[in-house]
């Protein structure tokens, strides 16, 4: 095959008659070729299978682009997508190639299809990114570079017939009347280059895969598709038992096909397991372990082996099962730098598509949950001692109290008055620390609450005869319900004890919600602003008898319950509590 074939192919005199390595028959006319290439090949089952097969490819590539839908990712969706339409591309060309009517028209589809070939490789660039979770294929740089690398690639195959350097056609008898193609240096630059692109996308498939347990065989097996065509075009062009073209459609095709449907599901479980920092293990419907990643192998020694894979979870890894089944989430485990604690939770594997498993995934809440029990020492230790203190004070005290009654009913005078007044009040110092040290533990089990019933029966609790209380709105609210009553009640005994200038004034206490919450304010003398802030600390107090722990309990509460409390000013000029970040029901 060489140049004169070439000739013959633009229309040219032959420069010789004589046949060559494919047995090739040369007519002195573009028009005569429409002949040797009319009926015979349709009659030939070498043509047809070739038609047949490069048909095939198509279509399965075509009919394929439909499933790509159920991927999740929009980014792996689209470069599968692409993939698929420019291999159905590619492959429809070379059977415009084939069947094509006239030289012109046949080499014409030939040089579309090497472009959209070429093309393919972008498609299948953007997809391994995606799928692996890098961000290669939104670098505008490297998109711009590949693009332009292309472009001078396509002006080389458009311009071919000007300069045969990509490759040279000729007409051929063997296997079957055809245009030869005669690859020639650049072609197979070309084809390196873009083989070496394919090769990066490989590379990031495998390094995804060994993040996780993944097998990586069926991937060789499966890229091995695409690198069998070479060798079809090698026979192709070295002995005349295969057409002298490219193969490359065939094995794209298959290799694009099989990605979605024969290992589709496993590809996404590797996406799934593979995109998570934190230790995921993905479970199938039956919750055996279907696959995990690096950092549930590094957290569970007994994953290193590969032996887990299709083992119960229960079996396995009974800890995290049994975190999934009870009540708690989190599972502690032994490391060699001490105990760690991991939030276990879990997820459908795919949203549209529950019967393909389901996620687990372990958070590392070491930090939170080593203060979490240490706030809850501190809490038990509080209350312990509280307790003592109570008791210790409570029997000495009511001797007191039982003592002062005897001496009262003797005589009466203004030191056992006060003596009176300073045994009640150490009473109420001990209930509002036993209150301080209960009311600040976390909240474990909050339930569904209303605001207007805890508001109501909080002030039925509060000595106010000369007071109001008006609740603007109700609202259900997550909180427990005796800790809610208990920090009502002491901000309606505030502001019954504090927010009038005489007892003998009138008061309007008034309960209402929020975006994110619920106020307590009443239309009183209101609170300086300098002291805002300091009212809500254990000791502060503006009474004379006061313990000055009614508000360090309020704010105890908010804060157990994951509240906070801010101390502004009413519309009448009267104190505003305002609770925030309470979950609505």
């Amino acid at each position: 095959m060489g140049r004169e074939d070439a000739r013959l192919i633009r229309g040219e005199p032959p420069a010789s008659e004589n046949g060559g390595r494919h047995g090739y028959t040369y007519t002195t006319s573009v028009r005569t070729v429409g002949v040797v290439f009319g009926l015979a090949p349709t009659l030939d089952p070498l043509f047809v299978a070739y038609v047949l097969v490069f048909v095939a490819a198509a279509v399965a590539s075509f009919a394929s682009v439909a499933a790509t839908s159920r991927i999740e990712d929009p980014d792996t969706r689209r470069g599968l997508a692409a993939l698929l339409l420019t291999t159905g591309g590619w492959a429809t060309a070379h059977v415009g190639f084939l069947l094509a009517p006239t030289v012109e028209l046949s080499l014409g589809f030939y040089t579309v299809g090497l472009i959209v070939g070429l093309a393919a490789v972008g498609p299948w660039l953007y997809f391994t990114s995606a799928y692996t979770g890098r961000t290669l294929h939104h670098d505008r740089r490297l998109r711009a570079g590949l693009l332009a690398i292309f472009l001078v690639i396509v002006a080389v195959k458009v311009t071919n017939p000007y300069h045969l350097l990509y490759y040279e056609p000729a007409l051929a008898t063997q296997p079957f009347p055809h245009i030869a193609v005669s690859h020639q240096l650049l072609h197979w630059l070309v084809m390196g280059l873009s083989y070496g692109l394919s090769m990066i996308g490989y590379f990031m498939l495998y390094e995804r895969f060994r993040q996780v347990s993944y097998d990586t065989r069926p991937l060789f097996a499966l890229a091995s598709v695409t690198i069998l065509p070479v060798v079809l075009d090698v026979v192709g062009f070295a002995t005349p038992h295969l057409i002298d073209i490219t193969y490359e459609p065939i094995g794209v095709a298959l290799f694009a096909v099989g990605l979605l449907f024969v290992y589709f599901y496993r590809f996404q479980a590797v996406q799934a397991t593979g995109d998570r920092d934190e230790p995921t293990v993905l479970l199938d419907q039956r919750d055996r372990i279907r696959e995990y990643n690096d950092g549930a192998k590094e957290l569970f020694p007994c994953l290193r082996a590969g032996t887990a894979l299709g083992e119960p979870l229960w079996s396995t890894l009974p800890d995290v099962a049994d975190a999934l089944s009870e009540d708690t989430s989190t599972v502690a485990i032994d490391r060699p730098a001490g105990v760690e604690y991991y939030h276990v939770s879990e997820r459908d594997f795919a949203v549209d598509q529950p019967q393909l498993g389901r996620l687990v995934v372990l958070e590392d809440v070491t930090e939170r949950e080593q203060y979490r029990r240490e706030l809850e020492r501190q809490n038990d230790r509080l209350e312990s001692f509280a307790s003592m203190v109570s008791h210790d004070l409570r029997n000495p005290l009511s001797v007191a109290m039982a003592r002062l009654e005897l001496a009262r009913d003797d005589r009466d005078d203004e030191n056992l008055e006060t003596t009176a007044d300073a045994l009640e009040r150490m009473e109420r110092l001990i209930d509002d620390v036993l209150a301080l040290a209960r009311h600040g533990q976390p909240i474990d089990e909050p339930t569904t609450v209303d605001l207007s019933t805890i508001a109501q029966s909080a002030w039925k609790m509060v000595d106010a005869p000369d007071a109001d209380l008006e609740i603007e709105e109700t609202r259900l609210l997550a909180a427990d319900a005796d800790r809610l009553q208990q920090l009502l009640e002491n901000l309606f005994r505030n502001a019954v004890e504090h927010g009038r200038p005489d007892a003998d004034a009138s008061l309007t206490v008034r309960v209402g919600p929020l975006s994110a919450g619920f106020y307590v304010e009443d239309d009183g003398q209101g609170i300086p602003a300098d002291d805002r802030e300091a009212v809500l600390e254990s000791g502060y107090s503006t009474a004379t008898h006061g313990t000055g722990l009614g508000l360090a309990i309020v704010s105890e509460i908010a804060t157990a319950h994951g509240w906070s409390i801010a101390v502004t000013e009413s519309d009448e000029g009267g104190a505003r509590f305002e609770i925030r970040g309470v979950e609505p029901e």
